[in-house]
């Protein structure tokens, strides 16, 4: 196996389920899992800075070679020192390959042997992206882990075309293995198949052949509920190796990582923490939290009783509600460092789970509703 720079360890796997403890070593740094990774994808996480990331104790993060290839490109990035330098930010990033954004945000695309020809979503400009152009894209930024390129079909498509689309995957993962070069980063490979599980099963061998040092699922949350997407990760990462980092892409709702965890995955990433608090839904011990809601004007309690975050230490919901009535950028920084604090919080609180052995119990404890929109206290 070519690891590169990148190593994982497994630490500690809990008895009752198929939780596990982790720690990737990286060249900017350790990671320990399970993790989640904060979404940087135009080489920022919305709202808040690489100092409130450090003092939040954010880990990794994540940026997107499609996003960052149209603006500003990565010769730019590679010019300004690689990513890290140009952002401030001097511990891990995985980069996206660009493949979910080609297929999703792209107005116009054509797929072929070579790659995916598309507009794109800023200009309509036409551009090209194959599996070459990806790794070499993130390697020239200095990436910390690359995603192979692949294709997202929806989790419905029919099995005909989901066959087709996981041959062609296949094949573009042969083609990045051949352009990484692994003293430069990690690759990892990803898993298709839709909600078919004997697709998903002969996905995991054929991506599996070629001993990467991680692998990823991709492909879910993608359409399904969450039950049917949860069951399917259930399913899937216990096919994965062992002795290897697993990541479940696009997934982030609170009550699904922590049943995916107990599945068995180490590494999530997801706007839904930031992209809510930029729109006033707070996650909290109590419940979530809808702050332009009037019973908000006058509560000088803080967000979360709980949580020893920026905001919940010094500000009242009723300050929190005036800035996002009042449309202060404030109100964005504020919230978005609370919903992140709450999502690193629950991550340590699964990994001191498995190390005592008891994350059953910790995932029990998780409120139900996390499953739906509500809001208490």
């Amino acid at each position: 196996m070519r690891t590169g720079p990148v190593k994982f360890e497994l630490l500690r796997r809990d008895s009752g389920t198929q939780a596990r403890r982790g720690r990737l070593q990286t060249a900017h740094g350790t990671v320990e899992t399970p993790a989640f990774m904060a979404v940087g994808t135009a080489g920022t996480v919305k709202a808040i800075g690489p100092d409130d990331l450090n003092r939040l104790g954010v880990e990794i993060i994540l940026g997107n070679t499609y996003h960052l290839m149209l603006r500003p490109g990565e010769e730019l990035i590679a010019e300004m020192g690689g990513l890290h330098r140009f952002i401030g930010w001097q511990r891990p990033i995985l980069t996206d390959s660009g493949g979910f954004q080609v297929f999703s945000l792209s107005k116009k695309r054509s797929i072929s042997e070579e790659g995916v020809q598309f507009q794109s979503h800023l200009d309509g400009s036409s551009w090209l992206l194959t599996p070459e152009r990806s790794i070499e894209i993130q390697q020239r930024m200095g990436t910390d882990i690359a995603m192979a390129f692949d294709e997202c079909p929806p989790a419905m498509a029919d099995r005909a075309y989901l066959e087709e689309s996981l041959s062609r995957t296949t094949r573009w993962l042969r083609r990045c293995a051949e352009a990484w070069k692994a003293d430069r980063c990690a690759l990892f490979g990803i898993v298709q198949g839709g909600l078919d599980r004997e697709l998903r099963r002969r996905h995991v061998e054929e991506v599996c052949e070629l001993d990467l040092p991680g692998y990823a699922l991709g492909g879910y949350s993608v359409g399904e509920d969450a039950t049917t997407m949860r069951e399917g990760v259930a399913y899937s990462a216990p096919l994965l190796p062992v002795d290897r980092p697993r990541y479940l892409m696009g997934v982030g709702g609170p009550a699904d990582l922590v049943a995916c965890i107990a599945s068995g995955v180490d590494m999530f990433d997801c706007v839904l923490p930031t992209r809510c608090a930029r729109n006033g839904l707070l996650f909290t011990s109590l419940g979530k939290v809808v702050i332009k809601n009037a019973s908000h004007a006058k509560d000088p309690r803080p967000l979360d009783p709980n949580c020893a975050c920026y905001t919940c230490v010094h500000f009242s919901r009723a300050y929190l509600r005036h800035l996002f009535m009042a449309r202060e950028i404030l109100a964005m920084r504020l919230n978005t460092l609370h919903n992140l604090k709450y999502f690193l919080d629950l991550m340590a609180g699964a990994r001191a789970a498995i190390e005592q052995n008891r994350y059953a119990a910790f995932a029990a404890t998780t409120p139900a509703w996390n499953k739906d929109h509500s809001e208490h206290g």
